[in-house]
């Protein structure tokens, strides 16, 4: 969870991922489908990105947020204006509610983070009521994260014993659907999602990874100052592209799961 991967200043995180997790939130609600008077977890909320976006699909009757990243919960909370939403700090693996607690759970760009993944998407599982869903995403991060993949390969090129880390556990094709249906989930079926990341400029595409926020800033942060110069300037021409400075927009797909706790 963020938290165990570099993931600790909600700030630099809202820079380096949150305004994306804002794009993907609706694809991801509308595949996994939201009625009326729905009680709705978002297991590993973040900054809240899914959770405020809950109202435009439907008018439920609760939506809480878990989170292991304190100043994310801190940062949700602040910013949350409505009585029918709360957030908690708290381990996915090991969810402090009761059984059938709510109607379906929602996971956004979390679960590839996560230590024993298994054992989080177990625990949606047993607070979800039977007949509720269960609906997660991750990142495509070997095929659909050109932003990220710029800054992995040429690090790779540089470093020829740098082992990219562009595979994790539920983030290669299929394996969230063979996951859902090991666990006797129903009805499961496994998607892409496609959004964009708009940059305005290579300092808006840098400043995310030059502040240490994720994996990927711990690793630029702790390169020596020359070597990350280095790596620096590499990256800068790949943004560019051989044209003046400025705005560049990059896919970015993610995998989706969804399936129905048996009755």
């Amino acid at each position: 969870m963020p938290g165990t991967s570099g993931f600790q200043d909600a700030d630099r995180y809202e820079q380096l991922m949150g305004r994306w997790s804002r794009r993907l939130a609706p694809s991801l609600i509308k595949f996994g489908g939201l009625h009326e008077g729905d009680r709705v977890l978002d297991m590993g909320c973040g900054t809240g990105s899914l959770i405020f976006a809950l109202p435009a699909f439907a008018n439920v009757a609760s939506a809480t947020g878990i989170d292991v990243t304190e100043s994310y919960v801190d940062a949700a909370r602040v910013r949350n204006t409505d009585p029918r939403f709360t957030f908690d700090v708290g381990d996915a693996r090991a969810l402090p509610y009761s059984d059938s607690s709510f109607d379906r759970a929602f996971s956004l760009l979390v679960l590839h983070f996560i230590p024993e993944a298994r054992k989080a998407v177990e625990e949606m599982c047993r607070v979800v009521r039977p007949g509720g869903t269960i609906t997660a995403a991750v990142w495509d991060t070997y095929g659909g994260q050109p932003f990220a993949r710029i800054l992995w390969d040429i690090a790779g090129v540089l470093d020829p014993t740098l082992e990219r880390p562009f595979f994790r556990p539920l983030n290669g094709p299929g394996e969230m659907e063979k996951l859902w249906l090991d666990l006797g989930l129903r009805d499961v079926e496994q998607t892409s999602l496609l959004t964009h990341m708009e940059f305005q400029s290579f300092e808006d595409y840098w400043a995310p990874f030059a502040s240490g926020e994720g994996p990927h800033g711990q690793y630029v942060v702790k390169l020596p100052d020359e070597k990350r110069d280095i790596l620096t300037e590499h990256v800068r021409r790949a943004y560019v592209a051989s044209r003046p400075d400025g705005p560049r927009s990059m896919v970015a797909v993610a995998w989706a799961c969804r399936g129905r706790v048996p009755d």
